[in-house]
Order: C-alpha cells, then sequence, then structure tokens
C-alpha cells in the first residue's frame, strides 16, 4: 500500500511539472503568486492536494530554468573563447609561414654570395700553391707530432680523473649504504620498543616518552631524531587502534541481536562484559560513536545488496512501473520473490526505506526505457547443453 501511495505521489509531481512546461509564459523569472493564477482551473493543478506542495514544485521547476539558463550562457562564453582561439592560432600560423618563406629567400641570397667568393678564391690559389716548398712539409709534420703527444697527455690526465670520479662515487655510495643500514636497525629498536612498551591506543606521546627513555633501548635509537621518533609512535597507535576497532566490530557481528535499528543503549547490556569492548576504549561516547559508524557502514552495505537484488530480479522492468499503477497485485508478485533473499529480509526492520529503494528503482528504469538491442558484432551465444 505504501508503495502505491509512492507510485500516486510521482505520478501527481510528474503532471503538474508537465502542466507547468506547456505555459511557455513561465520562465525563471516568474513567481509563483502570479503563476498560480493561471493554473487553478486545470485538474493536473487541482489534483496536488497540498498548496505547499505544489509551490515547493514550482521552485524547483523555476530553479531547473535558472540552471538550464546557465548551462547556456556557459555553452555560449566557451564557445566564444573557442572561436578567438582559433581565430588567434590562424593569424599565428600565418605568420609563422610568412617569417619560415623570408627565411628561406635569406638563404638563397646567402647561397649566391657564397658561389661568387669561391670563384674568386680559386683564381687566387692556384697561383700560390706552385710556392709550396719542403720547409713547410717539415713544419706541418713537427706540428703534427706536437698535437698527437698533447692528445695523449690530456686522454690520460682524463681516465686519472674518470678513475678518481668513479672511486669517489662507490665511495659515497659505501657510506650511504652504512649511515642507512644503520638507521634501518634504529626504526627495528625503537618499534621493538613501542610494541613491548605502548599498548594503550589512547596514550599520548609525551605520557609514553616518559616511559620509553626508561629503557635501555631508547639509546639504540639515538640516530632518530624527535619527528621521526614521534611519527613511528603514531604510526603504532594507529595499528594498535586498528586492530582493537577490528576486534570490537567482529563482537557486534557476532551479537545476532544487532539490527539496522538497533540503539547502543540495549546492544551496550550485551556487550559491555567482553573483553574486547573494555579494551576498545574506556569512553562509553567513544564506543557508542564507533557503534553507530559501525550501523551506518551495514545499513549502507544492505542498501547496496538490496539494489544489487533488484538487478537481479528477472521480472522487474521498464515495464514494472506502469503494471504496479494498474494493478496492485503485480507488486505482491515481486515482493513474494523477493522475500526468499536474505538480502530483503535484512531491510525488515526499516520497510519504509526498502518500500523507498523499490520505488525509486522502479521510477529509474521507467526513465531509462527497454534495453538496447544486441549489437550485430556481439557473438551469437549458442544455449549451454
Amino acid at each position: 500500500m505504501q508503495l502505491k501511495i509512492c507510485v500516486r505521489c510521482f505520478q501527481v509531481k510528474r503532471d503538474f511539472i508537465a502542466l507547468l512546461r506547456e505555459h511557455a509564459d513561465i520562465d525563471r523569472h516568474s513567481r509563483w503568486g502570479d503563476v498560480k493564477k493561471r493554473l487553478d482551473m486545470d485538474p493536473r493543478y487541482k489534483a496536488v492536494e497540498s498548496s505547499s506542495a505544489r509551490e515547493d514544485w514550482f521552485r524547483e521547476y523555476v530553479k531547473a530554468l535558472k540552471e538550464e539558463r546557465k548551462r547556456e550562457k556557459e555553452r555560449d562564453r566557451e564557445k566564444r573563447d573557442k572561436d578567438k582561439r582559433e581565430s588567434k592560432d590562424k593569424g599565428d600560423k600565418e605568420r609563422d609561414r610568412e617569417k619560415e618563406r623570408e627565411r628561406e629567400r635569406e638563404k638563397e641570397k646567402e647561397k649566391e654570395r657564397e658561389k661568387e667568393k669561391e670563384k674568386e678564391g680559386d683564381v687566387n690559389d692556384v697561383s700560390e700553391d706552385e710556392n709550396v716548398n719542403n720547409s713547410d712539409d717539415e713544419r706541418e709534420k713537427e706540428q703534427k707530432d706536437k698535437e698527437k703527444q698533447a692528445r695523449m697527455e690530456a686522454s690520460l690526465r682524463e681516465r686519472e680523473k674518470e678513475v678518481q670520479r668513479t672511486l669517489a662515487t662507490h665511495l659515497r655510495d659505501r657510506d650511504k649504504e652504512r649511515e642507512q643500514h644503520k638507521h634501518d636497525e634504529a626504526v627495528q629498536h625503537f618499534n621493538a620498543l613501542l610494541a613491548d612498551l605502548v599498548r594503550n591506543a589512547e596514550l599520548a606521546w609525551r605520557e609514553a616518552k616518559r616511559q620509553l627513555r626508561k629503557d635501555h633501548r631508547w639509546e639504540l635509537a639515538e640516530l632518530l631524531d624527535r619527528e621521526e621518533k614521534e611519527k613511528l609512535f603514531n604510526q603504532h597507535i594507529e595499528q594498535l587502534a586498528k586492530k582493537k576497532k577490528e576486534k570490537f566490530r567482529e563482537l557486534l557481528d557476532e551479537t545476532g541481536e544487532v539490527t539496522l535499528t538497533s540503539s547502543w543503549k540495549e546492544i551496550k547490556k550485551l556487550v559491555k562484559d567482553d573483553p574486547r569492548y573494555s579494551k576498545f576504549s574506556s569512553s562509553d561516547r567513544k564506543c557508542e560513536r564507533e557503534f553507530k559508524e559501525y550501523i551506518k557502514d551495514k545499513l549502507v552495505a544492505a542498501k547496496a545488496d538490496f539494489r544489487e537484488l533488484l538487478q537481479e530480479t528477472k521480472l522487474i522492468n521498464h515495464k514494472s512501473l506502469k503494471l504496479v499503477q494498474e494493478n496492485e497485485q503485480h507488486i505482491r508478485e515481486i515482493e513474494e520473490i523477493l522475500k526468499k533473499d536474505r538480502r530483503y529480509l535484512v531491510l525488515d526492520y526499516m520497510p519504509d526505506e526498502r518500500t523507498k529503494l523499490i520505488v525509486t528503482y522502479l521510477e529509474d528504469l521507467d526513465k531509462r526505457g527497454p534495453p538496447p538491442p544486441p549489437t550485430a558484432s556481439e557473438p551469437t551465444r549458442r544455449p549451454t547443453k
């Protein structure tokens, strides 16, 4: 019955919005006081029993018009910006092409000038080559020997420098490895110290530090600065809190009386004597807060599981909303199928929320319409033998 009322309300709202759309004079600046005088004779107006609902739906419609106008302005602005960028890019490309043509012309001129110089040089070289004598050959040979010797000496010096650089790099890497090894050992000692002495997840760093200093292993971690020690402490506390939280939630999972609508007051009586309750926190407020988070997570998971169940139910399709509106028996047929699944029964403690999920899913299928036909490229499935 509740589902049928929800479906009826959905139909009335959809007809009322259609009535508003039919009046082209209603825009984003319209006021309800002026508009309702022009609508009050229409049956779709009268079908809405609440005047406040009419005004709320009108405001939603006007808000949608404003948002659509805002999106149109944004699209126009983006188009203008795109046109400006394209126009600028086109101008830049034309200027680049003109500069390239100018550079090509300059290259051609430079080639012509080089050709003229080569012609003049060839005439002068013919007479000079005839005056070369043996003394020039000797000087050239001597110069080549000196250059060869200089190259050999330079090569030896460079090789020696390379050896020194390689050795220095090796020594630095070895020192870094040694320091890293010492640092890792210090971290291991400090983590072992934390594991032995810090078992209370609510302990503050300042108080913990006083206890840790009394242990001789504190000196083994002297390579670690104050910030790194505090960071390791915080990581240790996070791990402790995580483990205790997991144990507390494990306790709640094992308590069969816990439902999605349970209160902390009634559940506390059932779990307070379990060590996992007292170890989680000494603060009842913190335990209650974690219990509420646990219920919240369970509810989210239950809703997701129920939506998955609706998707798996073959009886439900894009025609179901219309069938429910026409015949109340159809919704009972759907519920009879759903009742066989644990994911439906989990929400027995909140039937209104479960009904709302069903209505929302039917509305969504109705909006999407029939599923698209299989594509031609999809391989034909053979029946399983």
